[in-house]
């Protein structure tokens, strides 16, 4: 089986208190999940077209817990107070083999 990751690009912040308020949610359900932060941070380079966003790196054992972990009750407890704080592109991708 392979890794599955989420790679979240934050594109902008609307609200900092909203995005507060879904980190202290979402830490946790991530975790549970058996998800562990790979990257988190501002994008040091920008190359090829890329931009200098934030950039989220969390890895899981396997795929299908990286889905199941979207799909959590706990996390989307997480998205709600997410709600429009911040514009960001989220994928969740196997791992390479």
């Amino acid at each position: 089986m392979s890794k599955g990751y989420w790679v979240t690009s934050y594109r902008k912040t609307n609200d900092a208190a909203a995005l507060a308020a879904y980190a202290q949610l979402a830490l946790p359900a991530i975790t549970a999940a058996g998800g562990k932060f790979i990257v988190r941070g501002a994008a040091e380079e920008a190359r090829e077209q890329g931009l200098k966003e934030r950039t989220v790196v969390i890895e899981f054992p396997t795929y299908e817990q990286a889905v199941a972990a979207y799909d959590s009750p706990e996390y989307k407890k997480a998205l709600a107070a997410l709600g429009n704080a911040a514009e960001r592109d989220l994928r969740i991708v196997r791992g390479a083999e």
